[in-house]
């Protein structure tokens, strides 16, 4: 993994905007390569990114292919309203040999090849027929009309041979492994998943496999993000939970620095208990933000530890500890740098746009991220805030199925508002 080098940027604190995170992050995504590459095959390369772009292996598509069941002419024969002797059939997957003749058609189905010298396919529903028991002739209906190239793609339209179809940094989707198939793609060649950190801090803290006491709690974060991570392309590895005590926690981090990439969890607000900061410095660690102007998350940090005893630089972004905003912040900033990392090309949150079903009160200073639920149908989507008792509030989240983005600079929300939504 390549990472930035030059000038270092201080380790004050620096608060700053919720646009100026995501451009820091950004800026930060462009300077980093990512871990290495493998070969993998087709059928378990699903959210995979590719390493090596992918080439036609011939013509797409390597004939000119009907799109519609129906009659393959020349359309100066269709236009001239006359019957057409049927020729025979084509199927998809059969060939034609010959030019057709002037003058006659050709029964076609859909992706079948084209013959020679047709130039058009009436579609099936577009003709009147001639014949009793069997059909002898066919003719362009009255109402209808046809012109060359109508119904037919043209052979190579869609790519030549040679053309780079998929390039490098393309996430595979089913759409993209489908193309890489038609390409005759057995394997790709994909980037390693880059390995995550999970360090969850806290003394309040027990494993999930616990049963905590009565003023403990289950460690929920470490899960989540696990989840997350995954399907933001990278491998987590959880990590035992670190107490609140400097020596530990130093240690704990040391530790979990062997990833390509941390994550840790709480003790980043400012609190008698809340140590990483202070870990992480002690460390070397360089910040490029140690706190966003945004709700939940503001306690976020993201930097990095530099190269020291044999062990090579590593990007962290500190989380709040609170459930809903561990996810937020990460999906915000985590999930996108994450991204990049695995070999994605750089870029930010999946944003959409919706409209605001209710009325919301607006919070100047600060951007708000809360989970919601979008709903919609083909004409609009509309997004509602969810009720929910702050950013502890893991039931509420689980019942979102986004955040819904509201600036600190809007003087109101209003019922049909278009807001930005943050997909998850």
């Amino acid at each position: 993994m390549r990472l930035a080098s030059g000038q270092s940027r201080g380790t004050g604190e620096k608060v700053v905007s919720f646009d100026k995170a995501l451009a820091i992050v950004q800026t930060e995504s462009a300077e980093v390569t990512p871990i290495s590459t493998e070969t993998v095959k087709i059928a378990d390369c699903l959210g995979r990114v590719l390493s090596a772009a992918i080439c036609a292996d011939r013509d797409q598509p390597p004939f000119h292919r009907s799109t519609r069941d129906g009659y393959a002419v020349r359309a100066e024969d269709a236009m001239a309203r006359t019957w057409l002797a049927v020729a025979g059939k084509i199927a998809a997957g059969a060939e034609w040999k010959g030019e057709l003749p002037i003058g006659e058609t050709v029964a076609i189905m859909t992706g079948a090849p084209v013959p020679e010298g047709a130039d058009a396919v009436m579609m099936v529903e577009h003709v009147e027929r001639s014949g009793t028991h069997r059909l002898t002739a066919v003719r362009l209906a009255e109402d209808r009309k046809i012109e060359p190239g109508d119904n037919i793609v043209p052979q190579g339209s869609e790519a030549l041979s040679g053309d780079v179809v998929l390039e490098t940094g393309t996430r595979l989707d089913a759409p993209a492994i489908a193309l890489a198939a038609t390409c005759g793609a057995v394997t790709l060649e994909v980037f390693t998943r880059p390995t995550v950190s999970i360090l969850a801090t806290g003394d309040e803290l027990v494993d999930v496999t616990e049963t905590p006491g009565p003023q403990q709690i289950r460690n929920s974060n470490s899960y989540g993000l696990a989840a997350l991570v995954s399907e933001a392309g990278g491998i987590p590895l959880i990590q035992k939970i670190a107490p609140d005590r400097r020596e530990e926690l130093g240690q704990a981090i040391g530790e979990a620095r062997r990833a390509d990439m941390m994550l840790l969890s709480g003790g980043v607000s400012m609190g008698e208990y809340d140590l990483v900061e202070e870990v992480l410095l002690s460390m070397g660690a360089e910040f490029f933000f140690t706190g966003v102007k945004m709700q939940p998350g503001k306690p976020l940090v993201f930097g990095r530890l530099p190269e020291r005893d044999g062990e090579r630089e590593v990007y962290f972004f500190g989380l709040p500890g609170n459930p809903i905003s561990t996810q937020v912040t990460f999906s915000c900033f985590g999930a996108p740098f994450l991204s990049t990392l695995g070999g994605c090309y750089v870029d930010g949150p999946r944003f959409v746009q919706a409209t605001l079903a209710d009325a919301v009160e607006a919070r100047p200073g600060l951007t708000r991220v809360l989970p919601a639920r979008l709903t919609s149908n083909r004409a609009r989507p509309e997004v509602r805030l969810v009720a929910w008792q702050g950013s502890g509030d893991m039931a509420a989240n689980a019942r979102a199925n986004c955040y819904a983005v509201l600036p600190g600079d809007a003087p109101h929300f209003r019922p049909g508002d278009v807001i930005t939504v943050l997909a998850r």
